[in-house]
Formats: C-alpha cells, structure tokens, sequence
C-alpha cells in the first residue's frame, strides 16, 4: 500500500474512532445529568425535574444506536486489532451500560413523581448521601474512560461496595419504621427501590470501571477480590 493511503486510512480511522468516542462523551453527560435531575426532582418534589429525565432517556437511546452502529462500522470498514480493536468495544460496551444507568435515573424518575403525591417523608433526606456516592462514582468511572486512567478506575470496586452498603442500611432503617408508620410504607418502598436504582447505577459504573482497565492494560478484574491495587 502507498505511504500516502497508509496514512490516509489511519487518519479516517482515527477520526472514525474521535467521533465514537465523543458520542459516547456526550451520553455520559447526558445520563450524569439525568442522575442530578432525578435527585433534584425527588428531594425538592419538583415534576419538572422528573420529566426532564423521562425526555432527555429518548435522546440517549438514540446515541446508544449511533454509538452501536458506528462500532460496527469501524470493525467491517478499518479491521481493527490490539489496542485499536479494544478501544472500539470498550466504547460500544460503555454505552451500553450508559444507557442502563439512564434507565434506572428514569426509574428514579417516575417514583419521584408518585411521592409528590404523597404526604412529604423526612426520611427523604436520609436518601442524598446515595446520591452523593453514587454521581462521584458514575462521574469517576466515565472520567477514568475518557482519560485512559486505570489508577481511578480501580478505585470504582470498593467504592461500589460502599455503596451496597449504604443501600443496605437505608432499606433496613426503613424496613424497621414500618410497623410504627403504616401510612408512610407506600413512600417507605418507593425510596427503598429509589435507593436499589442507585445502587444498580453503582453497578452500571463498575462496570464502566472494568472495562476501561480491560482496554487500557488488557487485565479483567471482573471477578477478582475489590482490591484497589490489583
């Protein structure tokens, strides 16, 4: 092959690869302010923070598609290997868990909205330090693949089980006021599942975390022990 359409090949791919990368750039923007808005919406009972999450899940379906073709593309168009092939899959399976972290924020959603019916929980409050855990998390995880920076990714392990945690305290502190507060169950379950929706957020950036390791060092440390040093 000419040096000249050598290079001009590497260019278009290159530039093939850009692109798929900045979609998927702009879906975790998309989805990160998807989660802020969902905890907007619960803790202020605010229905137009609701809504907006339920409308902005349609434009991230979207990108998750062109992000999916355009993998596809790619790999029949330039035969990537190595690093470059690895690279391309990364950002297809990133978006993927992307647009299930969007879905549970649509969860989030839809559940706020029934508690602003309801009469107002003080224990709503007790949800934010999830919240809080869960966007530094989802945040992280996408700055670890934009980056390329393995050190932060292998900090989303652990951090994931903080967050199990935390969700498992929630629920039982809950669970217990039940029996005492019998007309506050209805809302006590809403927050319980509002709180499984951010840990399976929690999930969705781990995931985020080990795939960016995979692509960058070629090591999968989805079934090893949650040891940031690994």
């Amino acid at each position: 092959m000419p040096e000249e359409a050598a290079r001009h090949i590497l260019s278009s791919f290159e530039a093939a690869l850009d692109n798929l990368r900045k979609d998927v750039l702009m879906m975790s923007s998309l989805v990160s302010r998807s989660i802020e808005n969902s905890r907007k919406g619960l803790l202020d009972r605010d229905e137009d923070f609701c809504n907006t999450v339920i409308a902005d899940d349609e434009e991230i379906d979207l990108l998750e598609i062109q992000v999916d073709t355009q993998g596809i593309e790619i790999m029949l168009r330039f035969h990537p290997f190595a690093s470059d092939l690895r690279n391309v899959i990364g950002a297809m399976k990133t978006s993927v868990n992307l647009e299930r972290a969007a879905d549970q924020a649509v969860g989030i959603a839809r559940r706020a909205r029934k508690l602003t019916a309801l009469q107002v929980l003080s224990e709503t409050a007790h949800i934010e330090p999830l919240f809080r855990h869960t966007s530094s998390m989802f945040n992280d995880a996408v700055k670890a693949y934009a980056d390329g920076d393995i050190e932060l990714a292998k900090t989303i392990k652990n951090r994931d089980k903080e967050l199990d945690q935390l969700n498992r305290e929630f629920a039982e502190s809950l669970t217990e006021k039940m029996p005492q507060n019998p007309d506050s169950i209805r809302g006590f379950l809403e927050l319980i599942f509002i709180a499984r929706c951010l840990e399976r957020i929690g999930d969705q950036a781990k995931n985020i975390a080990e795939d960016t390791i995979f692509a960058v060092s070629l090591k999968d440390i989805r079934h090893t022990a949650g040891n940031s040093n690994i």
